[in-house]
Order: C-alpha cells, then structure tokens, then sequence
C-alpha cells in the first residue's frame, strides 16, 4: 500500500502551523509509513529554506503564485496518480492527527470499497471536545456547511458513516477514484472544491464517508472576509450548475431565484455589493461559458445514480451557528425546507 500526504502552505502558515502538524504525522501509527508532499504557494526563498530546514523528508513543490487550495492540492495529487500511489491524505497544515488516525480512515477505506473520499472526524483546537465537522452538508441551493459544528460530539457506535461531501481539511481519498472522476477543478480556486468532488463521487457510483474513528483537530476559524463572499457565492453556483440534472436544475430554479434576490439585499446590508456584482459578471461574461458548458458535460459524463438518490444527503436548511439568525430560523429554512421535501418526491416520481 503506497499512501502519500499532501499539506499546502502559504505565507506565513508553515511558521505558524507546521511543527504540531509534522510531529503528529511523524507519530502516526499506519499500516505504511506515508509519503509527505508539502506544495508552498507563492514560494520565496525563505519559505522554501524554512521548509526544508523543519521538513527534511518532505517532498517540496514550489510554486510561484497563489495556485489556491485546489490547483495547490492537485499539483502533489497529479504526481501521485502517476506514481501509482493508492490513497491520498489531504491535511490542512492548522490540522493535526491523533495517532491512530490514518489507520483508521485507512480500515474503513478497505472495509468499504466503493468509498472514494472518507473524511476524519473533525475537532476543533484548542477547544477540543467541540466539533468543526462531521461531514458537510450540500443545501439543496449549493450552500454547504459542517455538519454538528460546535456541538459536543456524541458518540452514536457507529463505524462510518455516508456524507454529502468531505472537508478538504483531513480526507482520505482512493487514487482509483480520483482516476475515474478527476481532481479538484482549479477553476474554484478555493471554497466548495471538495462540494464538487464529493458531488462527482456520488454521481459516479462512489461514496464519501465520514470515519467517526479516525480523530483529527483543526484550527478553524469562520471568515466573513469580503473576498471569501465572492468565492463561495460563485462557487456554490458553478457546482450546483455543473452536477444537478436538468430536471433539477429546472424545478430549483424558482427557489434559486428567490435566494439570488435575498442574497443581493444581504450583499447591500453587509457592504458586499461589489462582490456580488462580481459574482453576476463571472456568469454574464461570455469566455467562461466555454468553461461552465464543458465542466456540465464532464460531470454528466460520470452520471451512474440518479438525483434522487443522492438528495436525501442534501438538506432544505441551513443550521449553522456562525450565520444563524431570526429571519433564517422561522422564515427561509420552513419555506426552503417545505420545497424541497415536495420537490425531492417529485423528482423521484419523474426520475424512477
């Protein structure tokens, strides 16, 4: 079994985050000894020297841009899908593993052969009996979400799980899989690429799974940058477009809609018209039609399951603390919700 690991820095991440993330892979306790790839985006001198200097026996990709999270994961991916690898950790370097960690995501992956990406449980740190995510959830509008963030973590006994989609921040992922749906697609950047790489999973046949077992810690934090909002916003967006059917497509866009004219009066309240602007220009421009008209047929070409049977992952609501308020809780999620519980049956109806 040949398995490799692949942290991603950038600036000043490595001096702040790498040494408790090393010394935990170095105390691993797996079937195999991994492979380490660090990727360092926007690459100087000094960071480069700072990771050789405290990661000797990492294999460095440097890159001279920001590449983001996903073409910066899937320059290391890309190698070791032609060197043959079996399994792929991605690790966020503000994470770190308990010891038993990969040999457990690594026991569930062989005891579930159709898992393409399981995810470990996810913990906060330092606050460490809280949960950052027990798998994420889709929105049936493309948002998505950690699931359980910041409960207390109750442990049900059960061996794994299925999920809408794994965090990219600890997930391991079958290299067979990765052949047969592709990697990340770079044109995300960051946000939501693991939301389309677990959607092309379950379109093809494959599951994401959440190994409860397998322990890892993360320091998360929730960003309500502006930058963030124009990623996510059009993010959400292309994933949805590119693997919905066109049944769903079609019978979620009034719905869509809707949400599109509540998230302008947000983006006006919070300050954030300008990226929503962006965001409007991103699908009216022309050249990246050529774009979103070839990532659709892409993922169409995976199709092996019906949506009606990967929406029962979704959800009609959005229950997360960091953005919960009166006006979500008693207006958009009860309309939302209702919709789709209909909807989901009708679309099973016309889909069976």
């Amino acid at each position: 079994m040949k398995i490799g690991i692949v942290l991603v820095n950038y600036q000043d991440y490595a001096e702040r985050f790498l040494t408790p993330c090393l010394t935990s892979i170095r105390l691993l306790n797996p079937i195999v000894k991994p492979d380490i790839f660090i990727v360092d985006n926007a690459s100087t001198p000094a960071s480069a020297a700072y990771l050789r200097t405290h990661a000797p026996e990492a294999r460095l990709i440097l890159n001279k841009n920001n590449d983001g999270f996903a073409k910066g994961n899937n320059d290391a991916m890309g190698i070791m899908l032609t060197e043959d690898y079996d399994y792929i950790l991605l690790l966020n370097m503000d994470a770190s593993l308990e010891a038993e960690a990969l040999r457990e995501l690594l026991r569930v992956a062989e005891a579930n052969p159709l898992a393409g990406a399981i995810q470990a449980r996810l913990m906060l740190d330092p606050e460490k009996e809280l949960v950052n995510s027990l798998g994420n959830i889709t929105h049936f509008l493309g948002f998505g979400y950690c699931r359980s963030y910041r409960e207390k973590y109750q442990d049900n006994g059960a061996e794994a799980s299925a999920i809408a989609y794994p965090s990219g921040a600890c997930v391991l992922l079958r290299v067979s899989a990765l052949k047969s749906v592709g990697l990340f697609d770079e044109e995300l950047w960051m946000y939501n690429e693991d939301q389309d790489l677990g959607w092309r999973l379950w379109l093809s046949g494959r599951q994401c799974l959440l190994a409860p077992r397998a322990v890892a810690y993360h320091h998360y934090e929730f960003s309500r940058s502006i930058s963030k909002y124009y990623w996510l916003e059009r993010n959400r967006l292309i994933v949805a477009w590119k693997n919905y059917s066109l049944l769903s497509l079609f019978l979620f866009f009034p719905p869509l809609l809707l949400m599109q004219l509540g998230m302008l009066f947000f983006a006006w309240r919070s300050g954030w018209l300008k990226e929503q602007k962006k965001v409007w220009s991103y699908f009216f421009n022309p050249k990246n039609w050529f774009y979103l008209l070839k990532a659709r047929r892409q993922s169409q070409s995976l199709r092996q399951v019906p949506d009606f049977k990967i929406l029962p992952l979704f959800s009609g609501s959005i229950w997360y603390q960091e953005i919960a308020s009166p006006l979500l809780k008693y207006l958009v999620n009860p309309v939302f919700s209702l919709y789709f519980f209909l909807t989901r049956r009708l679309i099973k109806l016309l889909q069976q």
